[in-house]
C-alpha cells in the first residue's frame, strides 16, 4: 500500500489531525489489521470503482465514516482501492457532520447516508481529478463548506484540549470545575460532540496515552508504562487492554497486525 501525507489548509488545521491518501496497488487484498480506539472520527473517501474495504466482516463499496471511540475495528483494504483519509481531532468531527456523534460511536456508516447527494457529487469530482493533490484540495473545499454552517462550543473545546494536553490524568470533576459547567451539561455535550460520556472519554484517553508510551518506549517494563500512563495498578491496565484491544498489553506490543 502506498501512503502519502498532506497538510491541511490553515482554516482546517484546528479540526483535522491528519490527511493522507491510501492506494492499494497490490495484486491481492491487504491482510487484515486490527485498528485500536483513539477517540477520533475518520472519513474515508473512495475515488475508485473498487470496493473500499472489509471492516468487521462487512464490505463497504463507497465512502465511509468510522468512529473508533471505545472498540477496535478489524480492517482489510481491497486491491485497487484508492482513498483519501481524513482523521479529525477528538470532538471536532461534529462540526462537519452536524449530527449527534453518539449515533456514530463504534460504527462504520456510509457517507452518503450523512451527506446525502453531496457525497456522491464529491466522489464523482474526485474520480475525474487528475492527481491526488487536486483530490485533496477538492475534499478540503467540501469540508470548508460544512464548517461554515457549524458553531463553536468553546467550553467543550477547552475541556477536550485540557484532557489531551494535561501531563496527568484528569477527573470529570476537574473538567467541570475548569469549564465552570455542571456534570449534566458536560455529559450532554460530550455525547453530542464526542460520542462518549466524559468518564468513558477520559478512560479511553488514558488507554491511548499508554499506547503512545508503548510505541515510544518499547523496552520499558509494562508496569512502568502503566504507571506513567495514569493507571493505579496492573489490574486496571490489563483490563483496559482486554476491553479496548481484545489482547493483553504484551500481545499488543509484540503483534504485527495491530495498529495504534
Amino acid at each position: 500500500m502506498r501512503l502519502q501525507l498532506y497538510n491541511a489548509i490553515v482554516q482546517l488545521q484546528p479540526y483535522i489531525r491528519l490527511i493522507c491518501t491510501m492506494e492499494c496497488d497490490d495484486d491481492i487484498d491487504i491482510r487484515h489489521v486490527r485498528v485500536l480506539p483513539d477517540t477520533c472520527t475518520e472519513l474515508f473517501i473512495n475515488y475508485t470503482t473498487t470496493p473500499l474495504a472489509i471492516i468487521d466482516n462487512e464490505l463497504y463499496k463507497c465512502s465511509i465514516i468510522t468512529s473508533r471511540m471505545s472498540q477496535p475495528m478489524d480492517v482489510q483494504m481491497r486491491k485497487g482501492a484508492g482513498v483519501i483519509a481524513i482523521c479529525f481531532q477528538p470532538g471536532m468531527a461534529y462540526k462537519f457532520f452536524h449530527l449527534s456523534m453518539h449515533t456514530l460511536t463504534d460504527t462504520t456508516a456510509e457517507l452518503a447516508d450523512v451527506w446525502k447527494g453531496m457525497a456522491i457529487e464529491m466522489e464523482e469530482k474526485l474520480a475525474d481529478a487528475g492527481d491526488n493533490v487536486t483530490r485533496v484540495a477538492i475534499v478540503q473545499q467540501y469540508l470548508l463548506r460544512q464548517l461554515a454552517n457549524s458553531k463553536d462550543d468553546r467550553q467543550i473545546t477547552n475541556c477536550l484540549l485540557l484532557a489531551q494536553r494535561s501531563s496527568e490524568p484528569l477527573s470529570v470533576q476537574q473538567l467541570t470545575k475548569n469549564a465552570g459547567i455542571s456534570q449534566r451539561y458536560l455529559l450532554r455535550k460530550f455525547q453530542q460532540y464526542v460520542g462518549l460520556s466524559p468518564k468513558e472519554y477520559l478512560k479511553v484517553n488514558r488507554f491511548v496515552r499508554s499506547l503512545q508510551h508503548l510505541k515510544k518506549y518499547p523496552h520499558q517494563s509494562l508496569t512502568h508504562i502503566a504507571y506513567e500512563s495514569g493507571y493505579y495498578d496492573q489490574a486496571h491496565f490489563i483490563r483496559d487492554y482486554n476491553v479496548y484491544s481484545g489482547h493483553t498489553p504484551r500481545e499488543v506490543a509484540q503483534s504485527q497486525h495491530i495498529l495504534y
